[in-house]
């Protein structure tokens, strides 16, 4: 199964597996008297296209015509799911898309999403960015033998289908309140198009209008810009909107409690993305610059990982007066292998991905900049590889905090005992990766970077303080499983 390729930094290691971005969920109503025009499934096709970075396991689309829903959902990429022909088939005025990287259930295709139900009132397709905590307490309220996947989305859709007797709106009204955890929503029946975003607003949920007419519900700001949406708003935490014909309708189901994932910023979201009306490009850049001052160092080049610490090394090499240069190259044709490397080989597997230019590194004092620390392995094989290569020193600087703590919001994070910054100093990790320094970005600047107040964020991965408390029996990506 093809995973991640394109931000490449924490996957030139098989055995260091990167923080797994939540999924990307997108929609689209346009008009009845439009449908044929506007081509709502390749609208849905591009959307999701431009958030692939956020799950690369599955992908699907749901549309309507105005009297039935029509599904399509694979295992695979986006492109490789969907084709001219397939799309073709998909035609409506309404439709939602997601791309999915598994956080509760498997990675299988009865977990592919959307996820369908059929209603007293017809149908409902429903998409779903971000992990439930109280998912055992949610599917307790089902019927035996209701659910058909073993994913938080399947019992969500289930219970909207079976408290469905005024329609979605009535049941998420009903539902949404007693759900905990983080949720960005983008559903709809035969003629309505919905979204929700959880009280905190852990991640991301934006609205935007199409020129010609129409309303698009995407994760990231980037998924209006590739379909040509102007943006409108974000989709506020605790809010349920409902889009048709009379326009788009909002209400609170709950008080608002924001607290936005800070790790969009440092690695989830594309640089090219906004939000809270904060450029994730400019964040990052400017917690280069804050990494510099913070933590300096004698050097002749800066140069990032491949390719998600490339802004925060432009950053440094600005505030440090070091210059920025090319010291790895990217092969972007290599995917995942499915001829896992042997010990004896595995730089081979690494330089598959990434290669040194010797002639630019060799007798340098190099700043390497990567955005996060995982396990350590992926840092270990570049500072060996760029050592090898004729560096006369390697510092590592990395532009978040270490992260010390797994995520129960929407990113399969390892747990905490597999996290590299779980179990050692700072100084420890530079020993285990063979660095001649090591300095992260202290919370506190990458906070003040992004210009969030501190109490608006969750900071869990970083401070281990969750702002919705989770209970040990539902923790876990496959409680759902056990004893199935």
């Amino acid at each position: 199964m093809p995973l991640r390729d394109g931000r490449l930094s924490h996957d030139i290691d098989p055995s260091d597996r990167a923080p797994q971005d939540a999924c990307g969920v997108f929609g689209v109503w346009v008009p009845a008297d439009q449908a044929s025009r506007a081509e709502v499934s390749k609208l849905t096709y591009y959307g999701l296209y431009a958030l692939q970075h956020r799950g690369q396991e599955s992908a699907g689309i749901a549309v309507s015509d105005g009297s039935r829903i029509v599904v399509f959902k694979d295992m695979g990429l986006v492109a490789q799911v969907f084709d001219e022909s397939v799309l073709n088939t998909l035609r409506g005025h309404i439709a939602v898309g997601h791309c999915r990287y598994s956080t509760t259930g498997s990675p299988t295709w009865e977990n592919a999403q959307p996820t369908f139900r059929s209603t007293d009132a017809g149908g409902l397709a429903l998409t779903h960015n971000g992990n439930l905590i109280n998912t055992p307490e949610l599917a307790a309220r089902l019927d035996p033998g209701v659910l058909t996947a073993t994913t938080d989305t399947e019992v969500l859709t289930a219970l909207f289908a079976h408290h469905g007797e005024g329609g979605p709106m009535t049941a998420a009204r009903e539902i949404l309140p007693a759900t905990r955890g983080a949720y960005s929503l983008v559903f709809m029946d035969e003629g309505t198009l919905y979204a929700a975003r959880d009280p905190e607003g852990v991640r991301p949920l934006v609205l935007g209008e199409l020129e010609a007419g129409g309303w698009v519900v995407s994760s990231e700001t980037a998924g209006l810009d590739i379909v040509g949406a102007r943006f409108v708003r974000e989709i506020e935490p605790g809010e349920l909107v409902a889009i048709d014909g009379e326009g788009v309708r909002s209400e609170r189901f709950a008080e608002p409690r924001p607290k936005g994932c800070l790790f969009e910023y440092v690695y989830l979201a594309r640089p090219d993305t906004t939000i809270a009306g904060r450029s994730v490009q400019a964040t990052r850049v400017e917690v280069g610059r804050r990494l510099a001052r913070e933590h300096p160092v004698e050097a002749d080049m800066v140069i990032p990982t491949p390719e998600s610490g490339t802004p925060a090394a432009i950053g440094y090499a600005e505030a440090s007066g070091i210059p920025y240069g090319q010291g790895l190259v990217k092969n972007s044709y290599v995917g995942r292998t499915f001829i896992q490397p042997s010990q004896t080989i595995r730089q081979l597997g690494i330089r598959l991905k990434l290669n040194p230019l010797r002639e630019a590194i060799e007798g340098k004092r190099l700043v390497v900049v990567d955005d996060s620390i995982v396990r350590g392995n992926t840092q270990r094989a570049i500072v060996a590889m760029l050592r090898d290569a004729g560096a006369a020193e390697v510092h590592v600087r990395i532009s978040s905090p270490p992260v010390a703590w797994p995520c129960f919001y929407g990113i399969d994070f390892a747990t905490r005992a597999e996290l590299i910054a779980g179990n050692l100093s700072v100084e420890e990790i530079r020993d285990s990766i063979g660095a001649d320094t090591l300095g992260y970005v202290s919370l506190d600047e990458l906070i003040s970077a992004s210009q969030i107040p501190k109490n608006n964020l969750c900071r869990a991965c970083f401070d281990g303080i969750y702002p919705i408390p989770v209970e040990q029996d539902a923790r876990g990506k496959h409680l759902l499983e056990v004893g199935r």
